[in-house]
């Protein structure tokens, strides 16, 4: 069984994500020439692979946006699976809702400045919604709201551009620490491996911060590989961020670990398709895994607790 120290920790960490959020294919190919593409350092030599990272960089052009004194929704790149929101009135208190066309409502806290939120759940309508917070009384009400109909082009892109909870730049250190561990790697399968190993032996999970973290909290990729702490939210950014960088889709999922709330990754690997709940490699299978409890569980308790990874649900994608 699963210890129960760990269950305790891992509650506050669930704690923490219900206050943040509210209420076998063929290889993937990185979408041709994108607007805002840009490539930093050289090629790597060693391997088949091509290790130089890459990072597809949001934008809001203003070629089609939704606007009123209050909010901005620039819906430019929603070919890329991507929408980009700001808002421009003076309450200190605003929330972003998205509402995909399976249903599902999407809620982020906004900051300041154009902020890129992806677009996950395929083509079809999404209704974006922007609420400022009513000081007196601390109901929302609408700053402004546009239904938008979404076909993207590429069905990996709002897995490969930065957003709101994955966000890195081109010269970020999480962006190059993710092409030195990628330096001489053959495949995306040994990048993945590298990363993977990196993050659990580097990271340790932040009890303290899982206690005192503020609702709106969203990782910064850097500060967290500098300090080598972090909570599930933290590592599964850090991660993210590491593979988007080198053109490998991968989605951070936050839902159920069992009865935990939690957050972790998948990726799209050549030949295998979409592996769910990141994995370990020992050389010749993979074995269901997360880079929380991979960091912080001895061995046979992460076996007892993912046993054949029904304990995994997912309820949110971005």
């Amino acid at each position: 069984m699963y210890h129960k120290r760990h269950l305790l920790f891992l509650w506050l960490s669930a704690w923490l994500a219900l206050s943040l959020l509210g209420c076998g294919s063929p290889s993937p190919e990185a979408p041709s020439s994108p607007a805002g593409t840009q490539e930093q350092g050289q090629e790597t030599g060693g391997g088949d692979r091509d290790n130089t990272p890459e990072v597809l960089v949001p934008e809001a052009p203003g070629q089609v946006v939704y606007s009123n004194e209050l909010a901005s929704i620039d819906a430019s790149h929603l070919s890329q699976g991507y929408v980009m929101v700001q808002y421009t009135g003076t309450v200190s208190k605003v929330k972003l809702q998205i509402q995909t066309p399976s249903g599902v409502t999407y809620t982020y806290t906004l900051r300041d400045g154009y902020e890129a939120f992806p677009l996950t759940d395929g083509n079809g309508s999404y209704k974006i919604t922007v609420w400022e917070q009513r000081p007196a009384t601390g109901d929302y009400i609408s700053a402004l709201s546009q239904t938008v109909e979404v076909s993207i082009e590429n069905e990996f892109s709002p897995y490969l551009y930065p957003n709101q909870y994955v966000d890195f730049s081109p010269d970020c250190e999480t962006v190059a620490l993710g092409a030195s561990l990628s330096e001489g790697a053959s495949n995306d399968l040994d990048v993945v491996a590298r990363i993977y190993e990196y993050v659990t032996q580097n990271i340790s999970y932040d009890y303290d911060k899982a206690e005192t973290v503020q609702s709106g909290y969203v990782p910064d990729v850097d500060q967290v590989l500098e300090s080598g702490n972090g909570i599930c939210f933290d590592y599964a950014a850090v991660m993210a961020a590491m593979l988007r960088s080198q053109r490998i889709p991968t989605r951070m999922e936050i839902g159920y670990a069992g009865d935990v709330y939690h957050a972790w990754i998948s990726t799209h690997i050549e030949d295998l398709g979409w592996v769910n709940g990141i994995i370990e490699f020992d050389g010749s299978q993979w074995k269901l895994m997360d880079p929380t409890f991979a960091a912080n569980s001895s061995e046979k308790d992460l076996k007892d607790f993912i046993g054949d990874g029904s304990n995994y649900q997912t309820k949110y994608v971005y």
